[in-house]
């Protein structure tokens, strides 16, 4: 057994005679009897103490610590009573990802899941935990896409944490919790009408915003921190190199999604409508940090900034203020009552817009390689999996061809059609 027992109701001394005997000590009746002791991995002494009657319960902890030793699954008592908040915000604040990745990470875990898990200790957790946690999320947030990102998220900062010695499993990981599904539906792009409606009901100075979603297939961010010298109007393309994010709680200037940069078509209409657009709302020059709060200070003359028209677009004030009130005067949500907040339309996003790109070209003919690059997705195999269900014209082509050949002969004269 690792370490040894101390019984400090008694100490053992030597009477007179030289023989050893056990008397009680100042402590005799009061307090905790029993305290385990044993010398931990990192070489300095760890204990617990028991009451009286306990002694087989201590033993069996010594019993227990030992054989974890041996498995290689020690975790240290002191640090498993590390706090899940403590922890993850360690985590978060080594975390290696550049600021503006660490953002929407920090917004997991500070909104979603530290109000919940945040005061448990990392040594009690069970998967019995995260099972109510992802109830409780379930009834807050309702697309099952974003809870599956936030769990994702809770699930590495546990992984990190067996890692470091602090918890001896991930209990996300248990076959009880069941991880939130990707998004369950195909995608059910806008039509034409929801898409130029959208555009009417918005201000003015943003209608152009739609756009180049619905027309380039632009992000949102891609769109809110699109310069004018990146907009090809001689050379019918458009070159996305830039986007507005978060970091920190600041807005800075990064690359795109995965650093992918890209050049998509610039159709004859998109630019008529921009060249319209930057005449009424000339271009403002907007400086702000690359990447992250400290970085080097960037200034771009961007094609769309805030309502005071001095900086860029925050994301949060034209999702509440602009884009969702223009859903509702285009029937796409309904009105909230007195008092409530907008419907959560996650799929109604400006992101809708993306869909609506892609089902245009798609019904065109376009290939999925190409509606790829456009888009700028890493790999052709993604694309194909969220719009293969968005291609008609390809059973078309073959019934058409199959047709066809067949109307080249008299099917019912018995003849096959000539090889």
């Amino acid at each position: 057994m690792a370490g040894h027992i101390q019984d400090r109701w008694f100490k053992t001394e030597t009477d007179d005679n030289g023989k050893t005997v056990r008397t009680k000590s100042d402590r005799h009746g009061s307090g905790l009897r029993y305290r385990a002791r044993y010398v931990g991995p990192d070489g300095t002494e760890k204990s617990k103490s028991f009451r009286d009657g306990q002694k087989r319960l201590a033993e069996k902890w010594l019993s227990r610590i030992e054989a974890d030793m041996d498995a290689n699954r020690y975790v240290d008592p002191k640090a498993s009573q590390t706090t899940f908040r403590q922890y993850a915000e360690k985590w978060l604040n080594s975390h290696t990802a550049d600021a503006a990745t660490r953002s929407p990470v920090g917004v997991h875990l500070h909104r979603h899941a530290i109000p919940y898990l945040g005061p448990r200790p990392l040594g009690s957790f069970r998967p019995e935990h995260i099972r109510e946690w992802l109830a409780e999320l379930e009834r807050a947030i309702p697309a099952s896409s974003y809870r599956r990102v936030i769990f994702g998220t809770v699930s590495t900062v546990l992984s990190a944490a067996v890692e470091d010695g602090y918890l001896r499993q991930n209990p996300c990981k248990a076959q009880s919790v069941r991880i939130p599904a990707p998004n369950p539906g195909r995608i059910k792009p806008w039509t034409r009408e929801r898409t130029f409606a959208v555009r009417s009901a918005l201000p003015e100075p943003y209608r152009a915003m739609v756009d180049l979603g619905a027309g380039c297939g632009l992000r949102q961010g891609e769109i809110f921190g699109l310069p004018l010298d990146e907009v090809g109007f001689d050379t019918g393309w458009l070159h996305v190199g830039y986007q507005v994010k978060m970091a920190g709680g600041k807005q800075v200037f990064a690359p795109p999604k995965r650093e992918k940069e890209r050049d998509v078509p610039l159709p004859d209409q998109i630019a008529a409508a921009l060249k319209v657009h930057i005449e009424e709302y000339p271009p403002v020059l907007v400086t702000l940090p690359w990447l992250r709060p400290d970085g080097p200070r960037v200034t771009k003359p961007l094609l769309f900034t805030g309502p005071a028209g001095d900086g860029a677009m925050w994301r949060t004030s034209f999702n509440q203020r602009l884009w969702k009130p223009a859903l509702v005067e285009a029937g796409v949500i309904p009105k909230p009552k007195p008092g409530e907040d907008f419907l959560a339309a996650r799929e109604h996003g400006m992101h809708a817009l993306r869909h609506f790109y892609a089902s245009v070209l798609l019904d065109a003919g376009e290939s999925i390689k190409a509606l790829s690059t456009y888009l700028g997705h890493t790999d052709p195999g993604f694309t194909l999996r969220v719009y293969t269900h968005l291609m008609p014209s390809s059973e078309s082509r073959t019934r058409n061809a199959v047709d066809s050949m067949y109307q080249m002969t008299d099917t019912h004269s018995g003849q096959h059609p000539s090889r």
